[in-house]
């Protein structure tokens, strides 16, 4: 099953982070993100034709966002977007994270 396909489980904290090695084969599945220094955030910068193709692609971003409760650090202007993510409440990565990012690589506008 892919990542994209999985369904999120709530986490509540409480549970740790994953570690450097058990990201690197979530990390493998995704197209474009980087892990940061310290293992617990990822994040992709996107590239687009205009302002309004990188709006529709932040808005679609905070709708699954909203449909699966989990809410990355966006940012965005004329041609361009950053996503970040990570889960808030271990202050770490989780198969969640990953899970949100193989859908937002599902987007049109990617």
């Amino acid at each position: 099953m892919s990542l994209a396909d999985k369904r999120c489980t709530p986490c509540r904290g409480g549970v740790p982070a994953l570690t450097r090695e058990e990201i690197t084969p979530y990390l493998q599945q995704l197209d474009g993100w980087a892990l940061s220094d310290n293992a617990s955030r990822i994040a992709r910068d996107f590239a687009f034709a205009d302002f309004n193709t990188a709006l529709t692609f932040v808005n679609h971003v905070g709708r699954i966002a909203e449909e699966m409760g989990h809410h990355p650090e966006v940012s965005f202007g004329w041609g361009h977007a950053r996503v970040e993510i990570w889960t808030h409440k271990i202050g770490g990565l989780h198969e969640n994270d990953f899970v949100f990012a193989a859908r937002v690589d599902r987007l049109p506008e990617v």
